[in-house]
């Protein structure tokens, strides 16, 4: 059995499918919501493997949000002792910028369903051989980040070259949202803050026309989603075989 940390910034946005894949095989999670504890200070040094998910913040913003330097922190004693890592979105930008690569405003907003394809790297990669042609995927995000020295590119789009990579064995960074079931998704698409951003953003797609994509791709995507995350989660070790009791 496992213990992974999950650092959490907003109500909206947590493991989703990730947490009943990581219970089934049998681990534990401890969740740290900033947004409801600004000031704690965990250590990732009694646990197994980091996530850090999702928010609207951006990694460089310590003044507006002084938990991002903690997380920085925790991020960076994680890669020293060569656990595995996994960032979503902000996630992953705060990933990238511990590496020391930057994060910046992109040059357009991707919300909702885009094709994602296969990085240079990602045919050799354990858990993105899986992404083998352009899947449509759901994004949310207007910033992005320039690919860590000595990292391994996974993943692209049409609007932004890195969608994903690998640095070193197990720590990975990934911009899009595969951890989103359809009623995660659908949550989104009815918060006032959510739908805010989605009308400044510029992006074509109405929250109904997300909707119907969702409909469509959801299923495909959960199933690239079994096949990455379980990648991942095998990085933990295989769960241990259940004893089968004799029949009564």
């Amino acid at each position: 059995m496992a213990k992974v940390l999950v650092f959490q910034h907003v109500a909206a946005e947590p493991l989703g499918m990730l947490d009943p894949m990581i219970r089934q095989r049998g681990h534990r999670i401890r969740y740290v919501n900033f947004s409801r504890d600004p000031n704690a200070q965990p250590t990732v040094d009694r646990y197994h493997a980091l996530i850090v998910l999702g928010g609207p913040m951006v990694p460089d913003d310590t003044a507006g949000h002084p938990h991002l330097a903690t997380e920085i922190r925790c991020i960076e004693r994680a890669l020293e002792r060569d656990i595995p890592v996994l960032g979503i979105c902000l996630g992953a930008q705060l990933l990238a910028h511990t590496l020391g690569a930057a994060v910046r405003p992109g040059s357009e907003w991707e919300i909702g369903w885009y094709p994602v394809g296969p990085g240079r790297d990602g045919g050799a990669d354990r858990l993105f051989a899986a992404l083998t042609q352009p899947t449509p995927i759901f994004q949310w995000h207007g910033y992005t980040f320039d690919l860590p020295a000595g990292a391994k590119h996974l993943a692209r789009s049409a609007a932004y070259r890195n969608q994903a990579f690998r640095y070193a064995d197990c720590a990975y960074g990934l911009q899009f949202h595969l951890e989103l079931d359809r009623r995660l998704i659908n949550r989104w698409l009815s918060l006032p803050a959510y739908l805010e951003e989605l009308e400044n953003s510029g992006v074509v797609s109405s929250a109904e026309q997300i909707r119907q994509d969702t409909d469509r791709h959801i299923a495909n995507s959960n199933r690239l989603g079994q096949n990455i995350f379980g990648g991942f989660l095998d990085l933990l070790g295989q769960p241990a075989a259940r004893a089968v009791l004799p029949s009564r």
